[in-house]
């Protein structure tokens, strides 16, 4: 293995580990931990898939702000001091999605760990 390929191998490697690791500010709940949070009112519920997939299944206090729609004027329609709990199919958009609620400046944001999948 020459230089060229064991760098290309360790940037991957980084790469993929740095995709997984947890975003720092973020708390990943359970399903029974999301659940109890519905009980609050203040709290805020987004679910990022897309609207054919929250059409299918999704929870009452959850509302459908698609990812790809999350950067734009969406967010601006979130309060920044109120909790938030971000869930969609599996946690991955999810994940990606509370990373960018995290950058512009949010707090108290949860990730629902296995998503709707995961939900019963």
């Amino acid at each position: 293995m020459d230089i060229m390929q064991l760098i290309f191998v360790i940037i991957i490697a980084l790469f993929v580990i740095l995709r997984f690791l947890p975003t720092k500010g973020v708390t990943n709940i359970t399903i029974q931990e999301a659940k109890d949070k519905l009980k609050d009112k203040d709290i805020q519920f987004i679910d990022v898939r897309t609207p054919g997939e929250y059409k299918a299944n999704h929870q009452a206090r959850f509302k459908n702000i698609p990812l790809a729609n999350l950067a734009g004027q969406q967010i601006n329609k979130l309060d920044k001091e109120k909790e938030i709990v971000v869930i969609c199919q599996s946690g991955m958009r999810s994940k990606q999605a509370a990373k960018l609620l995290k950058k512009q400046g949010f707090q108290q944001i949860y990730n629902v760990r296995g998503g709707m999948s995961a939900w019963h």
